[in-house]
């Protein structure tokens, strides 16, 4: 069993900084995958970026890439997103999963966080 709990969440301004951080717990493995997703307000949940079983990070997206970072936590307890120039586009839910398997496919992804609300003005 595998529970996940994400912070830090916030209000920021456009151009602010946030880290969120997800708070594994129960039958953990440090070959999991870990990954970050955002739902914006009327729209599908999509993927943001992963952490897998060998610690290589990956975004879904280029417009993250360049300001978005998963640190590299190899126990996969405690990973967070770290995001930086925010834009009010970045407005969403962010949640935390992880697969058990640790190829970060999304059938995988069978645990979730309850989400952290984020929201960027201009």
């Amino acid at each position: 069993q595998v529970q996940l709990v994400e912070s830090g969440g916030g209000s920021v301004h456009a151009g602010e900084s946030l880290t969120l951080s997800c708070a594994i717990s129960g039958h953990t493995h440090s070959y999991f995958c870990v990954g970050w997703f955002r739902q914006v307000l009327g729209r599908e949940r999509e993927r943001v970026g992963t952490i897998d079983s060998d610690g290589d990070v990956s975004f879904a997206d280029f417009s993250w890439k360049g300001r978005f970072t998963i640190p590299q936590d190899n126990a996969k307890t405690n990973v967070t997103l770290q995001m930086n120039s925010l834009k009010p586009e970045d407005t969403a839910i962010y949640y935390c999963a992880a697969d058990r398997s640790g190829l970060c496919v999304a059938s995988g992804f069978i645990y979730w966080g309850q989400g952290t609300e984020v929201t960027v003005s201009s």
